[in-house]
């Protein structure tokens, strides 16, 4: 039975018993019963509401749950780029691995110097070595052709430290 049900029940009893409301006690019994009756019916009320809250409550959770797995894909794929990045993005500086990359595995590549450029269509570091045409080059990021001019005293230096 709910508080309004309740409120409901008691002022029918009340008004079976035939309560005089002229008197005193009854003005003030009748008073009483109009308050219950308005008090259940706002608590009823505020518990529909905190029902309400409670589902958009879940659903938002839901979804925050979901925003959190999306986020985490997110990251884990920047983690991923992240990891495929073995140069430094600064401009015009030449780059000697220091064997730990992921291109040799620590393997005979620590003597190998590389010419950083960055491509003008994407943004992207490239990076070359001696053994390509440095004015015939392509992006792995956008496969867009581009070439540079590289200093030959550069390219020398490279091929003696071969």
């Amino acid at each position: 039975m709910t508080l309004t049900e309740k409120a409901a029940y008691i002022k029918g009893l009340a008004e079976g018993l035939s309560l005089d409301e002229t008197t005193k006690e009854g003005k003030i019994l009748v008073a009483l019963l109009d308050l219950v009756a308005e008090m259940s019916a706002e608590i009823a009320d505020v518990q529909s509401d905190i029902e309400d809250i409670d589902s958009d409550l879940d659903y938002l959770n839901e979804y925050i749950e979901e925003l959190d797995d999306d986020l985490q894909d997110v990251e884990d794929f920047l983690d991923d780029e992240g990891d495929e990045e073995l140069f430094d993005e600064d401009e015009d500086e030449e780059w000697s691995c220091d064997g730990n990359c992921d291109e040799c595995d620590g393997l005979a590549c620590e003597d190998d110097e590389y010419f950083e450029i960055v491509c003008p269509s994407c943004g992207e570091t490239v990076c070359f070595d001696d053994e390509l045409d440095p004015e015939n080059l392509t992006c792995p990021a956008c496969g867009e052709k581009f070439g540079c001019i590289v200093d030959e005293d550069d390219l020398k230096a490279i091929s003696e430290e071969k």
